[in-house]
């Protein structure tokens, strides 16, 4: 009874592997429809950028982040030739976070 359902599974992925190849010519109609549907995202995404940027900038400010950016590049750059420096991985966290999430508001939006 496997064998018969990898057969069938694989019959299936042959036919719809197939179906995908095909390209109808439709002069662009699709492309003018889907510009022309009321898109429900646009504000979902503004509003989740927004959200974003704002948490962002608070835990910039709360963990005081233009005096570890300056401590850090004043370190980087005196220390640069004798050793390697570190990162202050919350500042770096805090980065990241903000830019992964206004990467997947974007992300989103342009699904």
């Amino acid at each position: 009874m496997d064998m018969t359902e990898d057969n069938n599974d694989l019959l299936l992925q042959q036919f719809f592997s197939e179906a995908a190849a095909q390209q109808i010519a439709d002069d662009g109609f699709t492309e003018r429809v889907m510009r022309r549907l009321p898109s429900r995202i646009n504000w979902f995404t503004r509003l989740w950028t927004l959200f974003c940027v704002t948490v962002f900038c608070v835990l910039f400010v709360v963990f005081d982040g233009w005096q570890l950016l300056t401590t850090h590049f004043e370190v980087m750059l005196r220390t640069l030739m004798a050793e390697s420096f570190s990162i202050n991985p919350l500042m770096l966290a805090s980065v990241l976070f903000g830019l992964l999430f206004v990467g997947v508001g974007e992300a989103v939006s342009r699904a």
